[in-house]
Formats: C-alpha cells, structure tokens, sequence
C-alpha cells in the first residue's frame, strides 16, 4: 500500500508522520507492506530541508529519519497513491480541490482514526513539537491498527 502523508509546507507534520510511520511500521514487523512518501499543498517551502524542531523532535524520540527536501503534492499523485492522509482540514480540502474531488475515498485526516477527529496543530505556528509528535504519533499508531486489522479481516 502506498500513503502519502500532507500537510501545508511539507518540513514539520507530514515529514514527521512519515518518518513515525516507517518506524512504528518497522516495530510491528509490517514495514515492507508500505510504501510512505510525504508532501506539501503550498510551494512556499518547496526544496527547503525539515524543520530544525522536527528533527530535534524525532531525535529526542529516538525515531530515525533521512535527510529530505520539501516536495509539492501534484494531481498526478492521486493515480499513485492509495491513501491521503492530511494532517488538518485545510490539507484536506487542498488535496480534494487539486484532485479534482476524491471519487475513490483516498483522502483522510489523520486523527479520524483516534476516535477524536481533530487537527494536528501546525508547529511552524504553535512552536510546539511536542504536541506536534504526540498527536502525529497517536494518529500513526491508529492507522496501524486500523490498515492492519482490515488485511486480517
């Protein structure tokens, strides 16, 4: 299955979650059921490497990462991926707009698999990456569980 993670500038949350998901998926002995990718709806930071507090974040966790540059979600993605899961409403209606729709239901927000449908807040406004990480990485193991339990069913 391949998930493309999103959010606004892709160097805080959607790399985050990228990098939580690898490594929660490795921890569970899935990992090579997944592909994961991440991306941004505005060009703003196109290029630009992750957020110096994502990676003092996720090194603070022990969660491993590469370096990477932002990239920009295109319409051509929608063929490539089976899964969109944007971190904020915004992202979604971002992703729904430039998809033109989402006539296969692939486009999600990432808490609405905790049973708290919500946000992740933004860090580049919150300045807060502990939140950021906590919420990102309660939504991942979410995902999990529920990508996981549908293969078993």
């Amino acid at each position: 299955m391949k998930i493309m993670f999103v959010c606004l500038g892709n160097i805080c949350r959607s790399p985050m979650a990228e990098f939580v998901f690898n490594y929660e998926a490795k921890n569970r002995g899935v990992l090579e059921k997944y592909e994961v990718a991440s991306a941004g709806t505005c060009e703003e930071e196109e290029g630009s490497p992750v957020h110096y507090g994502t990676v003092a974040e996720l090194k603070r966790r022990g969660v491993p990462f590469r370096e990477r540059r932002a990239v920009l979600l295109r319409a051509a993605d929608y063929d490539r991926y089976d899964l969109f899961i944007g971190m904020d409403e915004s992202n979604v209606r971002c992703m729904k707009r430039l998809f033109n729709g989402d006539p296969y239901n692939k486009v999600k927000l990432l808490n609405d698999y905790t049973g708290n449908p919500r946000d992740v807040a933004d860090p580049w406004y919150t300045g807060n990456f502990v939140k950021t990480y906590d919420d990102i990485r309660t939504g991942i193991e979410c995902l999990l569980d529920n990508l996981e339990q549908e293969v078993n069913v």
